[in-house]
């Protein structure tokens, strides 16, 4: 099998149980306690406590004409593998919603556990390289119309709307869990997009560069970037060391530049993922992991 049939299957496996997840949260967690966390599934959840109406049925009515339409506009941006996503999730809720009962009624409860869940599913549906349409679509409609909206600002606003209509159908309390879920999903979905592996970029600026450079070099087994930078108020050239180190490194790192240099300048900042020499190898696998 090639490598391209073998990464077209994966991905198709990856938004298919992706979106089964997805479903899983709607279905036990946050539509029968009336979270309605956002887009298009948040809709859903309100028409059907307000009219009865079967979730899985409104995701796609709502979906499929919105990815038509951004099939139209926005061509080739937007792939089969969205309109895989919002069936299998449309079809999943309403296949699981008569067989599953609700995990639990408390509120904050199904809010937060219903964002991990969500947050799981729709990572794995953008690792697969798709999506399961609603807020997306909106969202990338919205920006195409107006140039002065952000897909980012598209996406706030209108899971912004639904929250607004969950408080005013339901109550505040329930619109404020879910915004909950929609924090906790977001970040759950940043985790599974950038890996568990969370290292630190490390920027050095001193007047001892080459013997902190040196000591890394040797005593950490790191490699090390110069940089060549410009005081702006000392008027002096300076190099600034650039190293990129595991979470287990950070004391062993301080420790080192403090024994050299104690006014050292020290910038650290979260690398999600990193790929090279001394980390994880770029390839395939790892680009697809």
């Amino acid at each position: 099998m090639n490598i391209d049939k073998k990464r077209f299957i994966k991905d198709y496996l990856m938004i298919t149980v992706g979106a089964i997840i997805t479903a899983l949260s709607l279905v036990i967690l946050t539509v029968p306690n009336k979270i309605a966390a956002g887009g298009v599934s948040g809709v859903a959840t309100i028409l059907y406590h307000m009219f009865g109406f079967k979730v899985g049925i409104v995701i796609l009515v709502i979906n499929v004409p919105l990815f038509l339409v951004a099939i139209y506009v926005l061509g080739g941006r937007i792939g089969i593998k969205t309109l895989w996503g919002i069936i299998v999730l449309s079809l999943t809720v309403d296949i699981l919603s008569p067989v599953l009962q609700p995990l639990t009624n408390e509120f904050i409860l199904a809010s937060i556990y219903g964002g991990v869940l969500a947050g799981v599913g729709m990572g794995l549906v953008f690792r697969g390289g798709g999506t399961t349409g609603g807020t997306d679509l909106i969202a990338a409609l919205t920006s195409y119309f107006f140039p002065h909206f952000s897909i980012g600002q598209g996406l706030f606003l209108i899971d912004g709307l639904v929250i607004a209509l969950a408080g005013i159908v339901f109550d505040v309390e329930l619109a404020l869990y879910a915004a909950i879920t929609i924090f906790v999903s977001t970040k759950i979905i940043d985790i599974i997009q950038e890996g568990f592996n969370i290292s630190k970029s490390v920027f050095i600026i001193s007047d001892n560069s080459k013997e902190i450079k040196d000591e890394i070099l040797i005593k950490m087994r790191r490699g090390v970037t110069a940089l060549k930078g410009y005081g702006g108020y000392s008027g002096r050239d300076k190099d600034v060391l650039m190293v990129t180190i595991n979470r287990a490194e950070i004391t062993k790192l301080k420790n080192l530049i403090r024994e050299i240099d104690e006014d050292a300048f020290v910038i650290m900042n979260e690398a999600h993922e990193v790929l090279g020499e001394g980390f994880k190898r770029i390839n395939d696998k790892a680009i697809n992991e």
